[in-house]
């Protein structure tokens, strides 16, 4: 038997996996009420946004992927909300940006997770909206224990909390200490006014939040402070349900967002990777990294809301077209950035500035910086949900709320004519990335953390999923990413070439990629990604596992 970090979880009843382990026990204790994985993801989620503050908040936005097995059918819920109807490529110049800062107001669009959330539990749950919130309202009102990146994101911009946003300073100064309580009265009452002006009623909850005091909170902040978002586009927006993409890979099919995230880029990897015989080390690394450059590089080229443009999907996503890029893979490193022409089309790159002025934590770091949830229950029913946005590192605090506004628009181009173009009521073409694949009865819901990264890191996961390792052992696997393509939060720079790979993989490895070209930048043993994942078997077994990188995911289950 191969050594695992933890075991495989295997059960009957339910299982969540998440990035986080109080998250995943709320998430359980909803499947231990007689809830469904709906609600058991749902209560996930909210916990979520009080224990990771510095990863997601109720001021960020989340895609959720769902199978209903009563349906027998793969559904998105898209949470992503969209720019403010003031946000015009017009106005970013005349304020003499040419990006959307990674922090402050400016780079706020909608909140889009509390109303995706709600929309599942309306739909598809069965618990009220007081039993689903019970377990955020807990640790947000009697404390949670801080984990080591809340005390580091909040040390990293501390004088900025002094100097300028003195609502988040009240909040969470002095930094909180890793393993201490902390408590965020502010949230537990937002949470808890909204049940009791909505009467625990879900659309009156959803006006409440959108329409209604937390709506008029916002707006009065962001006017004060000179941002966009307004109280009009807030009660324009709402969640929806959508048809995912998917693709076939050797007996699975796998679902993933449309092109207004980057989930396409992982099928097309498949796409191109389904022409290859995948060996091992340097020579899988060498494969699913030249492969990853192509299709990144045609999300840059052409991915965009389909709302606003016209991308074309079919052809990207063809067999043919990734035989014809497939040609491009050779022995050594690319250096270049190579969309393709799909349909004959003409692709066109954005213009990176040379140089952007440093804002005081500005972006995402690469690790750490979101969150991801997967449940699966005993009905077959199955979630993989990725909430992000609203930082607490990342916008100041809404006061009287408790929360963050997210920083979602700087993936938008402050230049005119490409698929990721800013324009009004547009949303912006995310890096969140939840994954379901579905194989003969057997359901899999799996994601990570990592912006950019999410598609390469969940993508080695599959990978050896579909090489034979079970959940656990393709997560503690070693890990690989490059950052060759412009990366999607201020200041958008690529680094062409780069490829970072854990130290697991030994010498011999790196100094074969360094041979074919890449820029081998060696990482620490356990440091890249923070895998969840959920699953049911045709006989009915259900299986979970988390990664033990980070040292804060936990599945749970029976």
């Amino acid at each position: 038997m191969r050594f695992t970090t933890r075991p495989e979880l295997r059960g009957t009843f339910g299982m969540v996996a998440s990035t986080h382990w109080l998250a995943s026990a709320a998430g359980m204790a909803m499947l231990e009420r007689g809830g469904n994985a709906f609600d058991a993801a749902v209560a996930t989620g909210f916990a979520l946004q009080v224990v990771e503050p510095h990863a997601n908040g109720p001021g960020g936005e989340v895609p959720i992927l769902l199978y209903s097995a009563e349906r027998d059918e793969v559904l998105l819920v898209d949470g992503q909300g969209v720019a403010p109807a003031a946000a015009t490529t017009d106005r970013f110049r005349e304020l003499g940006l040419e990006l959307v800062p990674g922090t402050g107001l400016l780079a706020a669009c909608i909140p889009g997770a509390f109303d995706a959330w709600l929309l599942l539990l309306r739909d598809f749950g069965t618990r009220s909206l007081a039993d689903v919130l019970e377990p955020a309202i807990g640790y947000a009102e009697h404390g949670y224990p801080v984990v080591p990146a809340i005390t580091e994101d909040v040390a990293r911009v501390e004088q900025l909390f002094r100097d300028e946003w003195p609502s988040s300073a009240e909040l969470y100064l002095p930094a909180p200490q890793p393993g201490t309580l902390f408590r965020n009265r502010e949230l537990a009452a937002t949470y808890r006014r909204v049940l009791d002006e909505s009467g625990g009623e879900i659309d009156r909850a959803r006006d409440a939040f959108y329409r209604g005091f937390v709506a008029e909170a916002i707006a009065a902040f962001v006017e004060r402070e000179g941002g966009l978002l307004t109280a009009a586009d807030l009660g324009s927006w709402r969640a929806k349900l959508e048809l995912p993409l998917e693709r076939e890979y050797r007996g699975w099919q796998v679902f993933k967002t449309g092109p207004w995230g980057q989930g396409p880029v992982f099928l097309q990897q498949l796409a191109l990777l389904d022409g290859f015989e995948l060996a091992e080390g340097a020579e899988l690394v060498h494969t699913v990294v030249e492969c990853a450059k192509l299709a990144f590089a045609d999300r840059e080229a052409w991915y965009g809301d389909p709302d606003f443009v016209d991308v074309p999907l079919e052809e990207l996503l063809s067999a043919e077209y990734a035989g014809e890029r497939r040609t491009l893979v050779s022995d050594e490193a690319s250096a270049e950035l190579r969309p393709g022409s799909p349909g004959g089309r003409q692709p066109r790159l954005p213009t990176i500035p040379e140089t952007a002025p440093a804002l005081p934590g500005a972006g995402e770091p690469t690790r750490g910086d979101t969150c991801h949830l997967a449940v699966v229950d005993r009905h077959g029913n199955a979630v993989s949900a990725t909430p992000s946005g609203g930082w607490l590192h990342g916008s100041p605090i809404v006061p009287g709320l408790g929360f963050c506004l997210g920083t979602r628009a700087q993936m938008f181009w402050v230049e005119d004519g490409l698929p990721a173009s800013l324009e009004p009521r547009k949303r912006p073409r995310t890096t969140l990335s939840p994954t379901i694949a579905r194989r003969d009865g057997e359901v899999l819901a799996f994601g990570t953390p990592g912006g950019d990264q999410q598609d390469q890191w969940s993508l080695v996961f599959f990978l050896r999923l579909v090489q034979g390792l079970g959940l656990q052992e393709a997560i503690d696997a070693p890990m690989f990413h490059t950052e060759h393509f412009p990366e999607s939060f201020y200041p958008r720079q690529p680094r062409p070439r780069t490829l970072q790979l854990e130290d697991r993989f030994g010498p011999v490895v790196a100094e074969n990629l360094e041979a074919r070209g890449h820029l081998v930048e060696p990482q620490d043993p356990w440091s890249l990604g923070r895998l969840s994942a959920a699953g049911t078997l045709p006989d009915g077994t259900l299986r979970a596992a988390a990664n033990a990188r980070g040292m804060q995911g936990y599945a749970a289950g029976r």
